[in-house]
């Protein structure tokens, strides 16, 4: 699905589990988020979805580290049932992401990848009219094309 604008707070469903991880900002950063969501999807029995978002959280926590100066990234992750949602915050709300384009250029790919493997996925702005940061999300459902 294209990218939406989302609610300024990731939505948590009484019935979902919330996880928060956090990392410095650097050339680590993707590869250690990455493997705690993949963690966090296989132990609570979301592993169909666990290659899907390896990929899209590697993807959008590199972003972060490559065009931010946040000192850390946090992640996001909520466990539901029937899906799993990530919301990867930064510190540079001037630049929403928008949809992706044409697949010839080098480098940028990275929304190009979470739009083809996430159900749904978007931006968030926080601190109201003068934002002071940003989330780039994703969902996986179970059954959609988030699941492998």
């Amino acid at each position: 699905m294209g990218t939406a604008l989302a609610p300024p707070a990731p939505p948590t469903p009484t019935s979902a589990l919330s996880y928060r991880l956090s990392a410095a900002n650097t050339p680590t950063a993707p590869a250690v988020l990455r493997d705690l969501v993949v963690a966090l999807c296989r132990s609570t029995g979301h592993g169909a979805l666990a290659g899907n978002a390896q990929l899209c959280a590697s993807e959008i926590v590199t972003n972060v580290y490559r065009h931010t100066a946040a000192r850390l990234v946090h992640v996001d992750v909520i466990v539901a049932e029937g899906y799993v949602s990530v919301w990867v915050h930064d510190d540079l709300p001037k630049e929403l992401p928008g949809p992706p384009e044409g697949l010839e250029r080098e480098g940028g790919l990275g929304l190009c990848i979470v739009d083809q493997l996430a159900d749904h996925w978007g931006a968030a702005l926080y601190g109201g009219l003068i934002p002071t940061s940003k989330a780039v999300w994703f969902r996986l459902d179970e059954g959609g094309r988030g699941a492998v």
